[in-house]
């Protein structure tokens, strides 16, 4: 026997790997679709794929698309679906750091010395009148107005850090 022979399973397995990468796609917003490396045909097929809510329908778009998958190479299309995957999961760090350092802030006084340490670029008196309102705010049951604009000015000053381990907060 040849060793070149693919195994009726393992035929199946790459058909089945490919037609669940396929609906993967379907599940992703059009804004993430227009960055992905696909053909005009399974492009169209995938929006279609978006658009039916049919059982049957939609099992028999996800054939299609996994027969499509199957002339192209979907290395590509793994890689930007995992890269999409990545940045959010990125961001999702991002905002916990950012919380983080926002709970610190309001909790902690040593917090803010070590925050403008860390984050140079910062408007360190900016900051302080945010910090000193949210706290006030909290105290009095007020709306947390200076809360989301303290919290506003982390995220944007923790997003021009590139993250590392010395931007994490020390708990």
């Amino acid at each position: 026997m040849q060793d070149d022979v693919i195994s009726k399973t393992k035929r199946k397995q790459a058909m089945q790997a490919l037609q669940d990468l396929g609906e993967e796609l379907i599940g992703l917003s059009e804004e993430k679709l227009v960055s992905l490396p696909l053909d005009e045909d399974l492009r169209a097929a995938v929006l279609e794929g978006k658009r039916l809510h049919g059982r049957e329908a939609l099992r028999r778009q996800r054939q299609y698309i996994g027969r499509l998958m199957r002339e192209v190479d979907a290395a590509p299309i793994r890689e930007a679906i995992e890269a999409l995957r990545g940045e959010s999961q990125a961001a999702k760090a991002r905002l916990h750091l950012t919380e983080r350092w926002r709970e610190r802030l309001l909790g902690d006084p040593s917090a803010f010395g070590e925050f403008v340490q860390r984050y140079p670029g910062v408007d360190a008196q900016w900051l302080r009148g945010l910090v000193r309102n949210a706290i006030e705010e909290h105290a009095h049951d007020r709306p947390p107005k200076s809360a989301r604009a303290l919290f506003r000015l982390l995220r944007e000053v923790i997003e021009q850090v590139p993250a590392s381990p010395d931007t994490e907060p020390d708990s």
